[in-house]
């Protein structure tokens, strides 16, 4: 009886997280749930397949089915999609901060008529914003003028304390950009090839 009752905790703890998270692959669920060897990954969910859907890139990448989402309560429908690599990138930095619990994706954040940005997820750590921005497919411009309205933001005084910007991107070059076009911002820039 305490086995059902720990499996069904656990599988219901999976399935938030993939709720919270929209894409999950099956090292970053290992992480998170303590689920063991990938052997033992996998066998997790497959017990979850009529919730769970998966595709291979790299390795399994998890999402939930209509049959999921009716028993999270999850709204926004994810399928299998070249934009889950964002997703993927963005939740290796929300378990390599220590999975917060003020953590929220795609927040969007304005002084009304006069800037507005929406950052890939935020979260506050010590009475601290972090702003987590994921560099995927992005191109620089776009970058470029995200960091023009967040130094916009911090110049308005719309943060009692300047926050911490958290980029991960895909190569060295585009590190090197990013870090130089957040000269005298607080900014720690990631590498995805530093997560796997």
């Amino acid at each position: 009886m305490r086995k059902a009752i720990a499996k069904e905790q656990r599988q219901g703890a999976i399935l938030s997280s993939l709720a919270k998270l929209d894409y999950l692959t099956r090292s970053q669920l290992q992480v998170l749930h303590n689920l063991g060897s990938p052997r033992n990954t996998s066998r997790v969910m497959k017990a979850l397949e009529p919730f769970v859907a998966k595709f291979l890139d790299g390795e399994a990448v998890y999402y939930l089915t209509k049959e999921g989402r009716e028993r999270t309560g999850a709204r926004r429908v994810r399928k299998r999609s070249i934009q889950a690599r964002h997703y993927i990138m963005r939740n290796d930095i929300y378990i390599a901060y220590g999975c917060p619990e003020s953590w929220k994706n795609e927040v969007k954040l304005e002084v009304k008529g006069v800037v507005s940005v929406v950052a890939d997820a935020l979260f506050v750590q010590d009475g601290r914003y972090y702003i987590v921005e994921i560099d995927h497919q992005q191109k620089m411009s776009a970058n470029k003028v995200k960091i023009a309205k967040y130094r916009k933001m911090i110049e308005l005084g719309v943060f009692k304390v300047p926050p911490v910007f958290i980029w991960m991107t895909t190569t060295e070059y585009k590190k090197k950009q990013l870090i130089e076009l957040s000269e005298g911002m607080d900014v720690r820039v990631f590498l995805a090839s530093q997560f796997h």
